[in-house]
């Protein structure tokens, strides 16, 4: 078996790498059986041997399944850069007259769609009411596939150069780079004119950019599962791709985030698939229907107080997240007399999805896959709390005599506006907009003057905040600044409140009674 996919592998040559995709559930099965029957270091140093090119003393590896995808990728998507060239020269040609254009090649050239824009596939101008825009960042959430695809390559930097450290480069490439682009791109205020919106939210382009993540995202996690579970590497290499793909699924849940809160039902079945993916099939509910409506309150578990730092927020966010979705999902569902536990929950359709997937793996691999898969689960749930913890940090909704809540604004989240990041995330970190509007989708989410704004993108503050001292010291001040030191607009951790005040020099006497009964009492309670 082994030697008859290696000799597949040779005969395609070193410039013609097979076409290994279409077939991969059949690959894997195979593989499986393989592996029971020789022992896997052999099959790992059978299968790199048959991936070098001979003569080639640099032993540079060719062939090999990942380098034949990063190619075909490559190859599409210099494909994709050329048409949208074209495209964008013929969408120009269809809003400037040109001397000497024929009529019929002009009639050719401008394509006016139905909501009275000139349109081209890849890059239109929308115009309405004298008003054009052409968006600018329209080839750039390309980003958003590109970011997750590079995560998945973490076998093929191993290939490329025989080192185990070097599967860390996509990870580093994340935490590194992207927070470094952002640093010197800086920040991008552009936003679409609103009479353009509706048709910037009708075009099917930026819906296919992110149905096209789904593949992207499914292949890397399967292919990485495959490499840990053919090869014997040390515990260094399987953590590496653990936290490579621990991070994709991050990309997974932002993903779910993006496509759930759409009204269509393949919109919210992609996202389903995408959350089953990193065993967190119950964030849609809890999201939509739990975190936005209590968003920056002490009755919201994704919301991080002042003082509370991330490991403290990560022990009542995990857990409190899933049991808030249960007891929503649960609910509906009696509602409509219906069990909790039958089919038409949305949460137990996820589970079986992660349970079906990771049982298979298990089966194929070996114990191996156990704990590597958890690890990665818990490393895309614990990327989801990252971002909960830096969003809404420290702000807090007025709560009237009444009860309510004030309807949400866009001062009750921290924006970012930094261009990389933003890219290469579908526009999250607009994330002021998102909850003040949570509809919009990406492409069409704006920014606004005087909003709480982060320092760097998310993946900077991310690291900020996984070292608390530095955390404080940067956040704490820029909250009280936001707040306009008015304690009452600051939601405290409890315990913190007043050394808090003392350090900051603020009059907590001044807080309505009402607000600090809510902050010291039901924060406890959820807490706990």
């Amino acid at each position: 078996m082994v030697e008859s996919w290696s000799l597949h592998l040779s005969e395609n040559g070193a410039g013609k790498p097979p076409t290994v995709f279409a077939n991969f559930g059949r690959r894997l099965w195979r593989m499986s059986a393989a592996r029971r029957r020789t022992p896997t270091r052999e099959i790992a140093e059978h299968s790199r041997s048959c991936l070098r090119v001979s003569g080639n003393a640099g032993g540079v590896p060719a062939g090999s399944l990942w380098a034949g995808s990063l190619g075909g990728v490559l190859r599409a998507g210099s494909l994709v850069l050329l048409l949208a060239l074209i495209d964008d020269l013929l969408a120009r040609l269809s809003v400037v007259r040109v001397p000497g254009l024929g009529h019929q090649w002009e009639q050719i050239l401008r394509r006016v769609r139905p909501g009275g824009y000139s349109m081209s596939f890849l890059n239109p101008v929308f115009s309405a009411d004298n008003v054009s825009y052409r968006d600018g960042k329209r080839y750039a959430w390309l980003m958003s596939l590109v970011v997750p695809a590079v995560l998945g390559c973490g076998p093929l930097f191993y290939w490329l150069t025989g080192s185990v450290g070097a599967m860390w480069i996509p990870a580093l490439a994340v935490y590194v780079l992207i927070p470094l682009a952002d640093m010197v791109l800086g920040e991008d205020l552009n936003n679409p004119p609103e009479e353009v919106v509706p048709q910037l939210e009708a075009d099917p382009y930026y819906r296919w950019a992110t149905y096209a993540l789904v593949p992207v995202l499914w292949l890397a996690f399967l292919a990485n599962a495959l490499f840990v579970g053919t090869h014997e590497l040390p515990w260094i290499g399987v953590a590496a791709t653990a936290v490579n793909v621990g991070i994709l699924c991050g990309f997974a849940i932002n993903l779910g985030h993006e496509l759930g809160h759409k009204k269509s039902k393949l919109e919210r079945n992609l996202a389903t698939s995408v959350l089953a993916m990193g065993a967190y099939g119950h964030f849609a509910i809890d999201h939509n229907r739990g975190h936005h409506r209590h968003v920056a309150t002490p009755e919201d578990c994704a919301s991080s107080r002042m003082g509370e730092n991330l490991y403290s927020f990560a022990m009542r966010e995990l857990p409190g997240a899933f049991r808030r979705a249960w007891f929503l999902e649960t609910g509906r569902l009696e509602r409509h007399g219906k069990s909790g536990w039958s089919w038409d929950n949305e949460i137990l359709r996820a589970g079986l999805i992660t349970f079906a997937v990771s049982a298979g793996l298990a089966v194929a691999f070996g114990f191996t896959m156990i704990p590597y898969l958890l690890t990665t689960y818990l490393i895309g749930a614990f990327h989801l709390t990252l971002a909960n913890y830096i969003e809404h940090y420290g702000l807090l909704r007025w709560k009237r005599p009444n009860g309510l809540y004030e309807r949400c604004k866009p001062h009750h989240s921290w924006n970012s506006n930094h261009i990389c990041s933003n890219w290469a995330l579908y526009h999250l970190q607009r994330h002021s907009d998102h909850h003040a509007n949570p509809g919009r989708r990406y492409q069409s989410l704006r920014h606004f003057e005087g909003l709480p704004t982060l320092p760097n993108g998310y993946f900077g503050m991310f690291l900020l905040a996984l070292v608390p001292p530095l955390w404080f010291r940067v956040m704490d001040p820029l909250l009280v600044e936001q707040v306009e030191r008015d304690p009452a607009r600051i939601h405290f951790y409890p315990k913190r409140r007043e050394a808090l005040c003392a350090r900051y020099g603020l009059a907590d006497g001044g807080a309505p009674a009402i607000s600090s009964v809510a902050c010291n009492g039901r924060s406890e309670g959820q807490a706990a």
